[in-house]
Formats: C-alpha cells, structure tokens, sequence
C-alpha cells in the first residue's frame, strides 16, 4: 500500500471518529475530574491515545512543549496549563476536523486557566516533516501517533532536529514482540486501531539510537491485544538530546553498582559490576541523567566495590525449583544489553523465555523498571516444577 494512502485513509478515519465519537486505539487513564475544569466537553470525548502523557510531569514553567498529532488538543491544553502563561504549546496534526476543533477550544482554555491570550497554537503538518525550526523544543510528547507514520525513522529524526540540545522526549505508543506479517501491514482498518503500522521494541528503540537520542528507557508497559499469536502492547519512553561536545566535569571514574553483572550502554561502552572505568566528560553526562544514577557510582578517583559494599547491589534468585509458565522478558533501555547474575543476557527488545524464578528477579526493584514482560502461553500452563541445575540455579 503506498504511503500517501495510508496516510490519506488514517487522517479519514480519524476525521469520521471526531464526528461519530468513534474509540481509537486503546483506553487512556487521564483524570478527566482534573481536566473538566478547564477544557471543553467537546475535546474530552474525541482523546485518543495508549498512554498518559507522562513527560508533562517533568515539565518546568516556561518551557516549549510540542505534542506530535494533538487531535482535539487534550494533552497540548495540560501542557499549556503546566508550563504556564510565559510557556509555549504547539499542537501538531495533519486532520483538518480535529485542527479546527482545537483551534476553536483554545481561546476558551486560556480564559479557564486566567490567561490573557493562548500561549497554544495549532499547526497542520506530518510527523515526518514537521513545520517546526531547528533546536526549539523543550520537551515532544505523543501519544499514539507515531505508530500511524508509515516511516518512523523519518519521524524520529526530526524529532532529534527540532528538540534542544538538552532537550527530551516522553512519548506513547503501540509497539510488537514480533514483526508484523504483510497481512496486517496492507490492512487499512488495522493501520487505524494502531496495529498494522507497528514496529517490534527493538526497531522502535534503534531507531531512537540511529536518530541521535540517548539515556532511552521505558517509563510504562501496558499488554494491548493478541493477534495471531503476535503480542502488541503500550510502552511510554523517555530519552534525551545531550550535547554532542565534550563537556567540563570532575568525574573520571564510572563504576556499575548493579544489580545487573554486566551493561553495554548505547555508545558501546561495556561496564562490569565492581570495577571502575575510565570515562570521557560525554560518557559521564549520559551516566548523570536519570535512568543511568541509580545503577553506577560516578568519582573523581577510580573505587572498586565488592559484595561486602552496601553500594553493591544484586538480585539472585530462589533457591528452588522453577516452572515455565509462558514468560518472556524485554528489556526496554537504557542498556542495549545486560546480564543478570545467572547468565541470562538480555538485548533491548529482544523476547527471552524466562522461568518462575526469574520472573520474580526481574520483579524486584532494581530490574523492574527496565523490562516489560508478557505471557505467550495461551492458556494455564500446568508444567512440573523443575530443578534447573544441581545447585538449584536458575535456567
């Protein structure tokens, strides 16, 4: 199917949605008792999305934010709400219906929250070639719209040429354990339930990487549908936009603290629990933003830990049996690859079939919030518990 009719045959069956009220893509947890204060019914009832706008929690007074597709305009009037009048909002969309409902809402919104005039505008475009200057944006955020784009890569790469140096992304969207056949691909319907255009984790995380972002990591997992036994499911992501020339700093050293044994982070840069490494001032800025500080000990002097050092940190599991019950684990950043402590080795957004055990490490708080993990047995799984190894370690 050519990319200008999917493109055409999307923007339709959203314009038809804003008018029947028609649900597209999968529930949002908004707090619509929050946002009833101060934006309209009429842009309430036509949100669409796979996630919360979550990104608008870091949002700082003042700041420019750009939502790429912004519909009826839900998530742009929150972040107009939280950036303040001295911010700046733009709302992105290539559908002429949900463009004029917007624009039409905007003024409203501004008198709702005490504005003299809207600090929100509305622009028509592609997320492929957005009207957009160069090194302006905050903070992009999207929330099921990327997925739509017949060429992501395109899509990530301007997201890269319009944010800031320094600047971010938190963006929503539906992504595949698997690739998606040509079946699926050439169905139109499914092009607008967010399925058919769906990239597997790993394509949709390296095509972050390839565009110049770093620091990617997973923020929230949610399973969506099973079709034909390939799992789609909702991920938000943050990632960043760091300088690319070496920057000041006193750190010298980069020791990983755990609980992972092993991390390659995506220049490259493999890092073993314990030991120190030598890195560059663009290495110690990636390993000083958010995802990155909890897992490593960043020094002016090179400190070697053991496991007799509070800093250490490891997760091993049960020293029991385990059953197989249908799991595969993803690892969703900010490593491209890791190891546990029993020799799993993990690739961003590569499944891997894990028993009970590790089900239950990968649960823990240390590993939590880097995976996202489904179930593909299709029904109750009833296997015997086994012993994986004469020692009673894991698989």
């Amino acid at each position: 199917m050519p990319i200008e009719e999917i493109t055409e045959k999307v923007s339709d069956r959203y314009a038809k949605a804003a008018s029947t009220g028609e649900q597209m893509c999968c529930p949002t947890s908004y707090d619509m008792g929050h946002l009833k204060t101060f934006i309209p019914e009429e842009v309430l009832k036509i949100s669409y999305g796979c996630g919360t706008p979550a990104g608008l929690r870091t949002v700082r007074t003042g700041e420019t934010v750009l939502d790429i597709g912004s519909g009826g305009g839900i998530d742009c009037f929150e972040a107009s709400r939280l950036v303040g009048p001295s911010g700046h909002v733009i709302g992105l969309d290539m559908t002429d219906t949900m463009l004029e409902i917007a624009r039409k809402n905007a003024s409203v919104v501004a008198r709702n929250l005490g504005y003299s005039h809207s600090n929100v505008e509305f622009r028509k475009g592609f997320a492929d070639a957005m009207p957009v200057e160069d090194n302006t944006i905050d903070l992009i955020i999207s929330n099921c719209v990327i997925n739509l784009a017949p060429d992501k890569r395109k899509v990530f790469r301007e997201m890269y040429r319009i944010a800031k140096l320094g600047g971010r992304f938190t963006i929503s969207d539906i992504v595949a354990d698997q690739t998606v056949p040509q079946y699926l691909v050439h169905d139109t319907q499914k092009w607008g339930d967010c399925l058919s255009g769906a990239l597997t984790l790993t394509d949709y995380m390296s095509g972050m990487t390839a565009a110049g972002f770093l620091g990617i990591h997973l923020v929230k997992f949610s399973p969506w549908q099973v079709i034909d036994g390939i799992h789609f499911f909702s991920v938000t992501l943050t990632g960043y936009k760091l300088s690319p020339a070496a920057v000041a700093s006193s750190i010298r050293y980069a020791t990983l603290r755990g609980p992972f044994s092993r991390v390659t982070d995506e220049r490259g840069t493999v890092y073993e629990r314990g030991i120190p490494r030598a890195i560059e001032p663009a290495e110690a800025l990636l390993l000083s933003s958010p995802p990155f500080t909890e897992h490593f000990l960043l020094t002016t002097e090179p400190v070697q830990l053991d496991d007799n050092d509070p800093r250490w940190a490891a997760v091993l599991p049960a020293q029991v049996p385990c059953t197989w019950q249908g799991h595969y684990a993803l690892l969703a950043g900010p490593f491209i690859e890791t190891a546990d402590d029993d020799h799993h080795l993990y690739r961003r957004g590569e499944p891997l079939e894990i028993c009970s055990k590790t089900v239950a490490v990968l649960e823990s708080e240390g590993y939590r919030p880097h995976f996202a993990i489904l179930n593909r047995a299709g029904e109750r799984v009833s296997g015997e518990a086994v012993t994986c190894s004469p020692n009673g370690a894991c698989c």
